[in-house]
């Protein structure tokens, strides 16, 4: 196990009619707001209301700045940070999903920095000062809720890059799972992709003796798994998407990747399919990991199998370990499948025509190697697209 430190000052407030302390919440951070939302849909299903009500009970002066949509543009990010500095805003509150809160953060980035705020993604620079954030989840996935991470997509050269800081877990993040009981199921599954996705991440680690961690990421992982059909099949099951919203919060809170090495090359070489096709990030995801999966497998066999047992029960055969590692994979291919995810290129009706350049970008033209489990240069990329695509 590595040395580390844990830091994770998000105050959760989950479960029922949480969404009706939001003014007190807000009223120990700021006196004048930036409200942050999607398209719409909060509005129609009356949570903007509750939200709006809540502020004004609480003496909370608020302006409102909606349209954010999925993979967050800079442009939308350009035009809060100078709504905030004319406002003279001390908070944003956001609410929605990992996309809406994404671009609060990087609103919140820009708003002391006297250059352009894509500097911080585009050269890693340190932030010093930023805007406090809270938080409503709409939509579990992202995990942005309580993590230090935001991904923003510039349009120009479609670029989708992500930057992480301890100064922007959202102060506080309320979690109600009665608030996802409108969601389409085809977000309820691509989320359940994307919370997998981060746990495996730092499940596949070259770091030994990590056990609690282990334990943790599986545990997160069959819970996922148990749950999200469950919540798919009747919408309205609290108990299935209070699993599911709490999963995606402890998947990316940074708390099982502590003192293991972490990889994260499935998450980069997804970043290029969302930003160029627009697709949402866990769609994405379930057609990267099987065939990151099926490149890397052999690096570390023994993990692969335990990764095949310990989430599908599959029987470890200890004089073939390939082939419990191979079912396993199959496996997850499977219950991507069976949420109604695709898991290749071919099944968003995507050819091999943008490979090399989505290769290109995610290695920066070549220069740098992604993720650590399996250090993979640009070519290794191409042929990870390549194994995704039918």
């Amino acid at each position: 196990m590595l040395n580390f430190v844990f830091d994770n000052k998000t105050e959760i407030i989950f479960g029922k009619h949480t969404e009706s302390q939001v003014g007190e919440l807000t009223k120990r951070y700021g006196k004048k707001v930036l409200l942050h939302y999607g398209s719409g849909s909060i509005k129609k299903y009356g949570l903007y209301e509750k939200i709006t009500k809540s502020l004004n009970e609480s003496n909370i002066d608020f302006i409102e700045l909606g349209g954010v949509v999925a993979n967050p543009k800079l442009g939308l990010v350009y035009a809060g940070i100078e709504l905030c500095r004319k406002e003279n805003v001390d908070f944003i509150l956001a609410v929605g999903g990992g996309s809406v809160i994404d671009s609060a953060k990087a609103i919140s980035l820009g708003y002391y920095y006297d250059g352009d705020v894509w500097d911080f993604f585009s050269t890693g620079k340190a932030a010093e000062k930023v805007l406090p954030v809270g938080t409503v989840l709409t939509i579990p996935a992202a995990g942005s809720e309580s993590s230090t991470a935001t991904v923003i997509t510039k349009e120009e050269g479609e670029l989708k890059v992500g930057y992480g800081s301890l100064l922007l877990r959202p102060k506080f993040s309320i979690l109600n799972p009665e608030i996802t009981f409108t969601l389409p199921n085809y977000q309820t599954a691509a989320g359940a992709v994307d919370m997998i996705g981060h746990v495996m991440e730092r499940y596949f680690t070259n770091t030994t003796n990590v056990e609690l961690t282990d334990r943790l990421c599986e545990g997160i992982i069959k819970t996922v798994i148990n749950n999200a059909p469950l919540a798919i099949n009747d919408n309205n099951n609290y108990n299935a998407r209070a699993e599911i919203m709490w999963s995606g919060a402890v998947a990316h809170n940074g708390l099982i990747g502590t003192g293991r090495e972490e990889d994260w090359a499935s998450h980069i070489i997804e970043h290029e399919i969302s930003a160029k096709y627009n697709v949402a990030h866990g769609v994405g995801l379930a057609v990267i990991y099987p065939a990151w999966m099926k490149y890397v497998y052999k690096h570390d066999l023994n993990r692969f199998a335990l990764f095949a047992n310990k989430i599908f029960d599959i029987e470890i055969n200890e004089s073939n370990l390939e082939e419990t590692a191979l079912k396993g994979i199959e496996a997850l291919e499977n219950f991507y499948q069976e949420i109604g995810m695709p898991i290749r290129f071919s099944d968003l009706n995507l050819d091999d025509k943008h490979f090399e350049e989505m290769a290109s970008k995610a290695s920066q033209g070549g220069k740098v190697e992604v993720g650590l489990f399996v250090k993979l240069n640009k070519e290794d990329i191409l042929n990870i697209y390549k194994l995704a695509l039918k």
